[in-house]
């Protein structure tokens, strides 16, 4: 580990999603603990606890990966855009806190001291300089443009004016058999 950077404090927001990840890991642990003991007390519930223990097995995942973001000094961790996706799909089981979570870590995850941070930590070089966009090949700049004469030559003439298409013709109404 560079003892440079365990010298480093970590940025608000890398503690800000620690702080989420583990506060909606706990909502998890206890909303598939609730949905599966609600879901064992009926027979139909029986066949669906595979679905309600998610939440709690989930819950554990957010747990770790948050003692990962607090530890002390840092470990080498990349961001878990995956698990913040799947805080968003609690949605399913009826868990909106953790949809907030998710949403919320998504949009920090993609902020540039955030994205720093996490580079550095991993040891990948960081993106320091920021990407000028190259314009289009279409798209022709003045000093490039190829120059064009003023008129057209004398010898072209002109085009003919366009022609009129005649009425389409209507049709004969059917005649229907009777019987």
């Amino acid at each position: 580990m560079n003892s440079q950077f365990t010298d480093q404090q970590k940025p608000s927001l890398v503690s800000v999603i620690a702080w989420m990840t583990l506060a909606s890991g706990i909502v998890n642990l206890f909303w598939g603990i609730a949905a599966s003991g609600t879901a064992l007390a009926t027979v139909v519930g029986i066949f669906c606890t595979p679905l309600t223990i998610l939440p709690t097995i989930f819950g554990v995942f957010e747990l770790i990966y948050a003692a990962k973001l607090f530890s002390n000094p840092p470990q080498a961790v990349k961001p878990s855009t995956n698990i913040a996706v799947f805080e968003i799909a609690c949605i399913l089981a009826g868990n909106v806190f953790s949809m907030a979570v998710g949403i919320l870590s998504l949009v920090f995850y993609n902020d540039a001291v955030v994205k720093d941070y996490f580079a550095r930590l991993n040891g990948t070089p960081a993106s320091s300089t920021p990407v000028v966009p190259v314009p289009p090949a279409s798209l022709l700049t003045p000093e490039v443009a190829p120059v064009l004469p003023a008129a057209p030559p004398a010898e072209e003439s002109p085009a003919p004016p366009p022609e009129e298409t005649p009425a389409k013709p209507k049709r004969a109404p059917r005649k229907v058999a009777r019987k």
